[in-house]
């Protein structure tokens, strides 16, 4: 299979780099890197293609999706200071 094959992945992966791909497009990066930063993406949660004879069975794991929890207790601090502020404003 060359280099960059495509046929190795099932439908959902496919639709879920297209939808991904096109956030990327909306926010102005250009075709081919948001191409590149989606099917990273999708390898990331997947492990690659998932049809038969390439490890397919094995669930997800939507690593891509996870956030760090330092990450979620500075978003938690963040929030908690803004609806302070604008209960004294």
């Amino acid at each position: 299979m060359p280099r960059g094959d495509k046929d190795r992945y099932t439908g959902k992966q496919k639709r879920k780099a297209a939808h991904i791909a096109q956030s990327y497009e909306e926010r102005g990066v250009l075709h081919d890197e948001a191409e590149a930063r989606a099917w990273a993406t999708v390898n990331k949660d997947s492990g690659g293609g998932n049809l038969s004879g390439s490890g397919r069975g094995k669930p997800d794991s939507h690593a891509a999706e996870r956030r760090k929890a330092a990450d979620r207790s500075a978003a938690a601090k963040k929030g908690w200071e803004t609806r302070r502020r604008r209960v004294q404003g």
